[in-house]
């Protein structure tokens, strides 16, 4: 594997990890049909884990009010006009914008990039503790621990913790309450409701406890998905005001 910059040597001794080399998978006894049947056919799901809890919550900041392909869109323009050249040859790759850069702007800055005042002001935060996110993986705390630990910055909620802890930690409990979609799906999935609650979804996977977010991600790629009722919600961009 080639890597390049300041940072090869961490990622040399990190790679495999993003491929869950240190997932453990404990034995699940499935309550569900549908979940016994994801078992059997996408085994362990080994969940990967990156390090950067920083990286993963700006992405999960800006996905808190819009659609994902939105925060994609906001996203991308922004490390475009923060970010830095990736070292090596691929003179198009992009760095995310240090923290640094990012704590020194104003929240007006962003609504350029469609980002309104409350997730600009949290992407500041965000970027302000990046040394409190650096000293979580060094503590090497469980991973459900180390998510629960990043709702103690402004602007991180319940929601934005378990996307980004998911994904920094490879937390197997980080569960999405408050999400649009995943509430469905379980309740679609496990109950045959088109429409669940995120209460309602707490119960369902209470057998699964401390392996939620495997389950649901066993379930979502099975291909299960709730039935689209109603017409989409209008994005209303604020880049032009």
């Amino acid at each position: 594997m080639s890597t390049y910059g300041p940072g090869a040597d961490w990622l040399r001794t990190h790679a495999l990890e993003l491929l869950g080399t240190r997932d453990v998978v404990p034995s699940i006894d499935a309550v569900h049909a549908p979940v016994a049947e994801a078992q059997k056919r996408f085994g362990q799901l080994l969940l990967g884990r990156s390090n950067t809890p920083y990286h993963e919550l700006l992405h999960a900041v800006l996905a808190q009010r819009v659609t994902s392909i939105e925060a994609i869109r906001q996203w991308h323009d922004i490390v475009r006009t923060y970010g830095t050249a990736a070292p090596g040859p691929h003179p198009s790759l992009m760095l995310p914008p240090t923290p640094e850069v990012l704590a020194s702007l104003p929240y007006h800055e962003f609504h350029k990039f469609g980002v309104e005042r409350k997730r600009a002001e949290s992407l500041i935060s965000v970027a302000k503790h990046s040394d409190f996110l650096s000293r979580i993986v060094e503590d090497n705390l469980s991973p459900s621990a180390s998510t629960q630990k990043l709702q103690l910055i402004p602007g991180v909620g319940v929601w934005t913790a378990a996307v980004a802890g998911g994904l920094a930690f490879g937390d197997p409990d980080a569960l999405l309450v408050g999400d649009f979609h995943v509430k469905n799906t379980v309740a679609y999935a496990l109950t045959g409701n088109i429409r669940g609650t995120d209460e309602e979804m707490e119960q369902t996977l209470a057998p699964y406890a401390g392996q939620r977010h495997r389950v649901v991600r066993w379930l979502q790629l099975s291909g299960v998905k709730a039935p689209a009722r109603g017409p989409r919600r209008r994005i209303v961009s604020i880049t032009h005001l």
